[in-house]
């Protein structure tokens, strides 16, 4: 028996994308990158758009991959997304950090990595201050609204301490309950319905 995943189709919620807002996918999206994800969004114009996945986490830490650093704290990185996956970026809280790119209030992007170790190095808190990404998500010039017409993605809020969150089991099925008690139906689908 064929599975009619349209029977389920919840339309486009009519938030429409910004920087410092997340794009959660549909729940049927095989996509090996994107499915299940939840995007923060670092810059969104008419030029195109860049986000990182937030609940992609690898089975690597970082003090592993980097020698010069020297600490006991845990180090996770996620996948941010399939461009430039050798590159690492950062979000964080630290405003001292220079040619650091502010994306929210509080959250920064990148700057200069020399002083982000230091701070690390000396015992600086890196849970809930720092998060670590190899690649990023983006789009060309109208292809993410495309996609958000196409409902592959919904447009939510998110706050800067959930961005730094570590775990990455929940944040997609919180993302959608936060939306509303018509998305929270999502979170029960299999990832697979054609393996039920």
């Amino acid at each position: 028996m064929k599975f009619n995943r349209d029977i389920f189709k919840i339309q486009f919620n009519n938030v429409m994308p910004s920087k410092g807002c997340v794009l959660i996918s549909e729940p049927f999206l095989q996509d090996k990158y994107f499915q299940r994800s939840v995007v923060y969004l670092i810059d969104h114009t008419e030029k195109g758009s860049m986000g990182l996945v937030l609940n992609k986490e690898l089975e690597i830490d970082l003090s592993e991959l980097m020698e010069d650093l020297h600490t006991e704290q845990k180090l996770p990185v996620f996948l941010g997304g399939p461009v430039a996956v050798e590159t690492l970026f950062y979000l964080h809280t630290l405003e001292s950090i220079p040619e650091s790119l502010q994306v929210s209030d509080n959250l920064y992007l990148n700057g200069d990595f020399d002083l982000l170790k230091d701070y690390i190095n000396t015992g600086g808190l890196v849970e809930g201050k720092i998060k670590f990404f190899f690649g990023y998500s983006g789009w060309e010039a109208g292809q993410l609204m495309a996609e958000i017409k196409q409902n592959a993605w919904l447009v939510g809020d998110i706050t800067d301490d959930d961005v730094l969150r570590n775990e990455d089991e929940k944040v997609w099925e919180e993302s959608l309950e936060s939306l509303g008690e018509q998305y929270k139906v999502w979170t029960k689908f299999p990832k697979n319905p054609s393996l039920n």
